[in-house]
């Protein structure tokens, strides 16, 4: 077992990396039982949330359509069916689709728990005003992790899928889509929306040790607004709309750095014992 009760001042460099491989143990242990629960929970995860964006009545959908009606905007989101197919062209298609779709379920439920495991490795390495004010870590990470998700699902997800479904070159091509292509569409928009909403606990950590500033993200904000519209343009599809609604909250979590960069330079230096005692 890992050495946890071994004070972090007396382990060697043998012994860290045993005590990291305990707690990456543990935490591919949590994806697995999360891809488990959500293997097991076939039906669900793919007639329900899988191809919910495939329905013409997915809740953004219906939201969009009520909202262009009442605006008197294009109703180019009110529709009866959007126009493409799905198939499997491989023999082991849908099963390796089952099992990496049960994989990437079973990171998002873990998450938290993952965070818990990357937590507990880094605390014993700070001071104990650093841990009291960090206590929220856990809980405020997993909320914008959770929070990308819904986003790029409810939001990226649909937007993708409604634009390249209908897109088309000529009237002599026909959408019929790859299961694995779909699947694939939707998880980089989840993950990746989940991951970006992370910005304000790396720039919370990127400030602690000195490496960006307030004046620094300020000075660089016109940089970091190219970079954004890029990222846009990367996990959406290429048109205007899409990028303009991925690239609003994440300049706002930029903003928001800022912020939390500026509360962090005006903390006083901590000090003290940084492996205290039981």
């Amino acid at each position: 077992m890992s050495k946890r009760k071994k004070n972090p001042q007396q382990m060697s460099f043998l012994d860290h990396l045993e005590e990291l491989r305990w707690h990456l143990i543990r935490a591919t242990l949590a994806v697995i039982i999360g891809g488990v629960v959500a293997f097991s929970l076939k039906g669900f995860i793919f007639d329900t949330i899988i191809f919910g964006p495939k329905k013409s009545d997915f809740w953004t959908y219906r939201i969009l359509c009520n909202l262009s009606t009442k605006l008197g905007f294009d109703k180019s989101f009110c529709f009866d069916e959007i126009p493409f197919i799905i198939q499997s062209r491989t023999m082991a298609g849908q099963f390796s689709a089952h099992i990496w779709t049960a994989i990437t379920a079973g990171f998002i439920i873990a998450f938290p728990y993952i965070l818990y495991q990357f937590w507990s490795f880094i605390k014993p390495a700070m001071y104990e005003n650093e841990r009291k004010n960090a206590k929220g870590f856990i809980i405020t990470a997993s909320s914008l992790f959770f929070l990308g998700v819904l986003f790029g699902y409810y939001i990226i997800s649909p937007f993708s899928i409604n634009f390249l479904a209908n897109y088309n070159i000529s009237k002599e091509v026909l959408n019929e889509f790859d299961l694995s292509n779909y699947i694939g569409l939707i998880r980089s928009s989840v993950l990746a929306c989940g991951l970006v909403f992370e910005l304000p606990i790396i720039i919370y950590f990127l400030a602690k040790v000195g490496i960006v500033t307030p004046k620094i993200l300020k000075d660089y904000r016109k940089f970091a607004l190219v970079g954004v519209l890029i990222l846009s343009a990367v996990i959406t599809p290429p048109d205007v709309t899409s990028q303009v609604i991925v690239s609003i909250p994440v300049l706002i979590l930029y903003e928001v750095s800022i912020v939390i960069a500026r509360v962090v330079q005006k903390r006083p230096a901590t000090g003290g014992n940084k492996y205290p005692l039981a």
